[in-house]
């Protein structure tokens, strides 16, 4: 799984004239889930988010985490940071989960998240989507679990 964690002071998902999901001060997630990818995988980077330590202490010192300080995440699907740009000029997405085995494990890292007590809201899985964001630092993490301890 790949995970674009964006420390943000708001974030929304609007699906064509209806926002479907918004939080204020805490994560915006996007996940993309490989072909190869298990529950495993989704438990594993659901606990890395949880505790990401990217937010300042009293010492403007990067210590707390989104749980730490009881923030919000938004969790979005997102297929395209599996997009291959190695050959041509159009990426190759061949190697992202197809939705059958992406949605499930998407829905799984949103409900560990959820289980660790965090407020969860989630896009809409296959839904062309507009993200709406204000970045903030800009903090901006790239997160792979095959880079991940096991």
């Amino acid at each position: 799984m790949r995970a674009v964690v964006q420390r943000v002071r708001r974030a929304s998902v609007d699906v064509g004239d209806e926002r479907v999901a918004e939080i204020g001060h805490g994560l915006l997630v996007l996940l993309g889930v490989h072909t190869g990818d298990t529950a495993a995988e989704g438990r594993q980077l659901a606990a890395k988010i949880a505790n990401l330590r990217i937010f300042a202490d009293e010492a403007g010192k990067m210590n707390l985490s989104a749980l730490d300080l009881g923030l919000e995440i938004l969790v979005v699907s997102q297929f395209t940071l599996y997009g291959d740009v190695r050959k041509g000029r159009r990426p190759s997405f061949v190697t992202a989960a197809p939705p059958d085995i992406a949605s499930p494990l998407v829905d799984l890292v949103a409900a560990k998240c959820r289980a660790f007590g965090l407020a969860v809201s989630t896009g809409v899985f296959g839904a062309e989507m507009q993200i709406g964001l204000v970045n903030d630092g800009p903090v901006t993490i790239w997160i792979d679990t095959t880079n991940l301890p096991r």
